[in-house]
């Protein structure tokens, strides 16, 4: 594929963003390009909404495996795109439709060229939520073309384009979703001695969230707490008998994020307590950390710090969440950010990367996973 083809595929994804597991007409449209390429060493597999498409290595003593998420966000798009999203309340604002064309790009390039090694490219559905990378692994159809190591991206708004930045060990945090219901007892706004407001427990119960990372977790540790949706009440003179409140937690270690959901028990039991209230927590979607093996990304460094169109950069940590981690958690590989150079970031509705980054990772990772052919 050449770049315009790259461009056009990026641009017809873009208008179909579908949410986790309901990626039906993104599944289609991978079939229906992947129908396309030379089929002589190709075999694809369906599993739910995603996909797991074989290519046959002349040798295929190893399997080397290249993972892209499908799936779009629930944003309205606000970009000045003439190809805008389709699909209203969704869009691509987390860079998966590049993710999905790189992986194309790559795909069609092996499928043209048969290469040593068995490839397995994974289309996996539902990364933004509720998770399609520990069901996928789980998954018979999975397990029977495990690869002995694995390579995904991320698309970077910070980086310019040419840009690769990845580091050995720990990339992306721990992670997982929260959601706290408060129930007690509505009534007349008039009347607030015969009611129980949930509005002001859970006004009182975010307070008291800030505390946690502020004097609950090690300070040479890293975490965050952060709520970003709370609903409760129906009318501005009703006391609200119900709150609920949606946030996100992020830690660098497994036993900060222990203790961080300890403390919001601990917190949660309190306002039950004061309020005389009842709450329900339910912690949602969790991913493990994203941890590179140390020996595969040295390897990958050293070699795209020898391409003349490649910035390498390695960086620093991120409190970014990847359900990719289940992956490495299994299989030793490597995921990396590619520069796309946007002043919008991620999960932003104006977001709008630089397709020029699409053609440098295709041909970044093609001449990669050529290089011992």
């Amino acid at each position: 594929m050449n770049e315009q083809q790259l461009i056009n595929i990026r641009r017809d994804l873009h208008q179909i963003p579908e949410l986790g597991f309901e990626e039906f007409k993104t599944q289609q449209y991978l079939k229906d390009t992947i129908a396309d390429m030379p089929q002589d060493f190709l075999s694809i597999e369906e599993w739910e909404t995603g996909l797991l498409v074989w290519v046959d290595g002349y040798e295929g003593e190893k399997t080397i495996g290249y993972r892209t998420d499908i799936d779009g966000l629930p944003i309205d798009e606000q970009t000045t795109y003439s190809f805008a999203s389709r699909h209203e309340g969704s869009m691509h604002a987390c860079g998966h439709d590049f993710h999905m064309t790189i992986a194309l790009g790559i795909l069609d390039h092996f499928a043209a060229s048969q290469p040593k090694d068995n490839l397995l490219f994974i289309f996996q559905p539902a990364e933004e939520g509720p998770g399609g990378a520990k069901p996928m692994l789980a998954a018979e159809a999975f397990q029977r073309v495990k690869p002995d190591e694995i390579y995904a991206l991320h698309i970077a708004p910070e980086y310019p384009v040419g840009t690769i930045a990845t580091r050995p060990g720990l990339l992306f945090a721990n992670t997982s979703e929260l959601f706290i219901d408060f129930y007690g007892k509505g009534g007349h706004a008039a009347r607030p001695h015969t009611a129980n407001d949930m509005v002001v427990a859970a006004s009182h119960f975010v307070t008291q969230l800030q505390t946690i990372v502020a004097r609950n977790v090690n300070p040479l540790d890293s975490a965050v707490v952060t709520v970003g949706k709370i609903t409760g009440g129906t009318k501005q003179n009703i006391i609200a008998g119900k709150a609920r409140l949606e946030g996100t937690i992020r830690t660098l270690s497994m036993e900060s994020m222990t203790q961080v959901k300890e403390r919001i028990r601990h917190l949660t039991a309190g306002v039950e307590t004061g309020f005389e209230c009842k709450a329900e927590i339910d912690w949602g979607a969790n991913y493990c950390q994203v941890y590179n093996d140390e020996e595969l990304t040295r390897s990958f460094m050293e070699f795209s710090e020898q391409r003349d169109d490649i910035m390498l950069v390695e960086c620093r940590e991120a409190m970014t969440g990847e359900d990719f981690g289940y992956f490495l958690d299994e299989i030793p590989g490597v995921m990396f950010w590619l520069g796309v150079d946007t002043p919008y970031g991620l999960h932003d509705a104006r977001i709008e990367p630089d397709e020029r980054a699409i053609f440098t990772a295709v041909s970044h990772m093609v001449d990669y996973l050529s290089k011992n052919q």
